[in-house]
């Protein structure tokens, strides 16, 4: 059974921030909540905790992981971004956006798209996944945290507790959460492409 923290959205408690992070350093997956909805999170470079997470959610293929970081500075080593790219994100993080760029050689390949050679970036608006990435002090691989077979995301710590707390290490209780996801932006080329329209607004990128 799973460890269950129940963390303050607002002022996350530094004590249960330090124990969570301890969770994904030692290889395990945890379920968090972000601005965006909960997530399924795991060490980067950890590769069983990856096909643990992918098992979990019953993904198939090769499924668009997202790396979700603290800030641009640190998302800067492990994307590559133009100047008028790096304004937008300036302009748009934190916030809920999922930005898709260029992967540099420190992304593990496995996350990579097989082709493009992309990776999602997410710089969050949320206190608990700031305070948790502050202290990992690297980004935590993601991806939403939606049943298998399902298509909305689940919002509800109750559910979620219910759900998987057989599946995953921790899970981390920051209030409920919403259902809407991501605006996720393409930002390759010489304008943004809008993938998806979600939480975040649109209206900046269209340019």
């Amino acid at each position: 059974m799973s460890q269950y923290f129940r963390i303050h959205p607002k002022t996350p408690q530094q004590r249960l921030i330090k124990q969570a992070v301890s969770y994904i350093q030692n290889g395990d997956v945890i379920i968090y909540p972000t601005d965006s909805g909960y997530a399924l999170g795991c060490h980067i470079g950890d590769k069983a905790a990856m096909e643990r997470l992918t098992r979990i959610r019953q993904l198939e293929g090769k499924h668009p992981f997202t790396l979700m970081c603290s800030d641009i500075k640190q998302a800067s080593v492990y994307a590559r971004f133009d100047t008028p790219a790096y304004r937008l994100l300036k302009g748009n993080t934190p916030g809920a956006y999922t930005f898709v760029l260029q992967a540099t050689r420190e992304v593990p390949r496995r996350l990579m798209h097989p082709k493009r050679k992309t990776i999602g970036i997410r710089i969050p608006d949320c206190a608990i996944t700031l305070a948790l990435l502050r202290e990992l002090g690297e980004p935590m691989l993601t991806t939403t945290l939606i049943p298998p077979g399902g298509t909305d995301p689940l919002f509800d710590p109750d559910e979620i507790r219910d759900q998987f707390q057989h599946q995953v290490n921790l899970i981390i209780d920051g209030g409920h959460g919403s259902l809407i996801p991501t605006t996720v932006i393409d930002l390759l080329g010489e304008k943004p492409i809008i993938l998806r329209e979600g939480l975040g607004d649109v209206t900046p990128f269209l340019i």
